[in-house]
Order: structure tokens, then C-alpha cells, then sequence
């Protein structure tokens, strides 16, 4: 079964932000909605980060898989804003792209 981690500076988007709670318990609960879109690690060695609609998140492959989800938006435009702010985050405090390092920095800052 999946396991849903969060990343502990989660990022949200400004619409997301109003419905924050709303959708962690909706992603919690497995009710996904397809306006909803969280950023994860990638799920391959060619990227940093992938974008999912919610409803994605259930679907037979990831049930196989623990997820962590380290950002959510309110759509795709949205999810492509926080992707870039966390991309330009992780390369203004590691020097580089090297998302291991960036989630290592921050989860230090709790």
C-alpha cells in the first residue's frame, strides 16, 4: 500500500493556500480532485521535479510506491509556478541542481 509523506516546508501556491487544509485532507482521505496538482521528486533520473493531478496519485502504480509530495497548487499553472519557485530556491541554497541536497538543507531549517 502507499505511503503519503509530506515534505516538512511543504510549498503551496497562493490559490492553494485559501484551500490548504482542504487538500491535504482530501489527498489523506484518497478523494482526489483533478483541479488539485502536487509536485514530487521525479520519478526518473532525467528531471528534479514531477507534477501530478491528484486523482493520479491513486492510480495502480503509485500504489506500489511511497510518495513524497513537497509542493501542492490549485491547478497546473499554479503547480508550474511553485515547481519553478522550488526549482530557484533549491539552486539559490545548493549552487546547483541537486534536489537531495535541497531537501536535506530546508529539512534542517525546521
Amino acid at each position: 500500500m502507499m505511503k503519503i509523506s509530506w515534505f516538512d516546508r511543504l510549498y503551496v501556491g497562493e490559490k492553494a493556500k485559501k484551500k490548504r487544509y482542504k487538500i491535504i485532507q482530501g489527498i489523506r482521505k484518497s478523494k482526489p480532485r483533478p483541479d488539485i496538482y502536487v509536485i514530487m521528486p521525479a520519478s526518473n533520473g532525467n528531471n528534479i521535479l514531477d507534477i501530478y493531478p491528484t486523482a493520479e496519485l491513486f492510480a495502480p502504480f503509485f500504489k506500489l510506491d511511497d510518495v513524497l509530495i513537497l509542493g501542492i497548487a490549485a491547478d497546473y499553472w499554479e503547480a508550474l509556478e511553485v515547481a519553478g519557485r522550488m526549482v530557484y530556491d533549491m539552486y539559490r541554497i545548493t549552487g546547483g541542481f541537486d534536489l537531495s541536497a535541497f531537501l536535506e538543507e530546508e529539512a534542517g531549517k525546521v
